[in-house]
């Protein structure tokens, strides 16, 4: 598998990369230095002139996702293109339920502060023109905090964007539509609740009560990201509707079969397409900026032959034909810049860190720091792939890497 590092000269000036054995070579005859180990980046010795620049072109691709976001970085050189980085951003999706606790931290307050007056739209930024929603704003930040750390280290020419277009109405409906089914209405009534009662026949679907106060209920239910769509809506009498309550995925089979719905979740889809005209406005700030379409994608990717992923997406995206696809994948990812840790510092080793853990049988384990405890001299990590491993011992722990806000793992 090959891999490339990134190349700076004496004044910081973005070179052509090259594989990471020729940049260990430099290193070792000391016409380089280590700048980065994860991803590789070394820094020359030497200022290079002008005329000894490389004139190819560096095209990045990204591939826009909810939850896994596909970037590669392509050089077109004059006999062949190569791939010099690839990698999946892995963003958070931490931030809604972070924002939620805070809400409840906060209406706790002010409901214990009897002497202040009540104030209401107080909150400017949250009701400003063109806002978009932190939980989707950070998403579109973690991509662009990338974008410009790779610019710093590999000079981008042009960046291609996938331009996500979701029909949210064709998940809803199962089908593509026509034109004139678009306008119109998938319910039978404006109000969602009453739309639901009247397809249900004005009684409840459990037990079949029809002069009774009726609910609609949540077949998926919210806590678990169920829609308010009329295919997740389920019409029950009080009665049956306290029977679910605390137990909602015991029903879900039944109440689906009941009214022919189906679980769809539309968060994903609509994360993707909120906020995108603020990514492209600051994208195009970096560099020149080019859109393509799905489907252009999906066809270039067969006739290349090329094995689909986020990052071999990012690739065909960048719209160059690479010869070898087998480069390292990196996995980044975006940890939040303020750390809650109480210990700064335990036995040379410090929260976030990337390490390795040797056990007395050969055993090894990769993961980073996320608790220290410098009486005991242990620590807790997290793997590479979400396992948790509490109270283990420093003395075998070796430091693979130094967190600085990004994780290239």
């Amino acid at each position: 598998m090959t891999e490339y590092c990134f190349v700076l000269d004496s004044n910081g000036k973005q070179l052509s990369p090259t594989k990471v054995n020729k940049g260990w070579y430099l290193i070792r005859k000391s016409r380089a230095e280590l700048v980065s180990k994860y991803p590789m980046i070394i820094q020359l010795k030497k200022e290079i002139n002008p005329d000894e620049e490389d004139e190819s072109q560096y095209v990045c691709g990204i591939d826009d996702g909810s939850k896994h976001v596909g970037i590669a970085i392509v050089q077109q050189c004059k006999n062949k293109n190569k791939i010099v980085f690839k990698g999946q951003i892995e963003l958070r999706q931490d931030v809604k339920h972070l924002m939620d606790v805070r809400r409840g931290y906060r209406k706790y307050r002010r409901q214990h502060k009897k002497y202040r007056p009540v104030r209401f739209n107080n909150r400017s930024s949250s009701m400003r023109e063109g806002r978009i929603a932190p939980s989707i704003k950070q998403k579109k930040d973690s991509v662009l905090r990338v974008i410009n750390k790779l610019n710093k280290w590999c000079s981008v020419d042009k960046i291609v964007l996938e331009d996500v277009t979701i029909d949210i109405r064709a998940l809803t409906e199962g089908k593509k539509l026509y034109r004139w089914q678009y306008q119109k209405s998938n319910r039978l009534d404006e109000n969602l609740r009453k739309a639901v009662i009247i397809r249900d026949g004005n009684k409840c679907m459990e037990c079949g009560k029809i002069n009774c106060m009726l609910e609609v209920h949540h077949i998926i239910p919210r806590r678990l990201r169920g829609s308010d769509t009329i295919s997740n809506l389920i019409t029950l009498c009080s009665d049956c509707h306290d029977k679910t309550e605390g137990k909602e995925e015991l029903f879900i089979e039944k109440y689906q079969k009941m009214i022919g719905g189906k679980n769809v979740r539309f968060d994903y889809a609509q994360h993707v397409m909120q906020g995108k005209s603020y990514m492209r406005s600051e994208l195009s700030k970096i560099t020149e900026l080019e859109l393509t379409t799905g489907g252009d994608t999906a066809n270039k990717r067969i006739d290349w032959d090329i094995e689909k992923s986020h990052s071999n997406d990012a690739v065909v995206i960048c719209g160059l034909k690479v010869g070898e696809v087998n480069v390292k994948e990196w996995i980044i990812k975006l940890m939040r810049r303020k750390s809650k840790a109480k210990v700064d510092e335990a036995e040379g080793f410090r929260h976030r860190d990337l390490i390795e853990y040797k056990k007395k049988n050969g055993e090894k384990y990769i993961g980073w720091v996320t608790a220290m405890y410098p009486e005991k001299k242990q620590c807790n990590l997290t793997t590479l792939d979400g396992k948790v491993l509490k109270r283990y011992g420093v003395k075998s722990c070796r430091l693979l890497w130094r967190f600085n806000k990004i994780y290239w793992l």
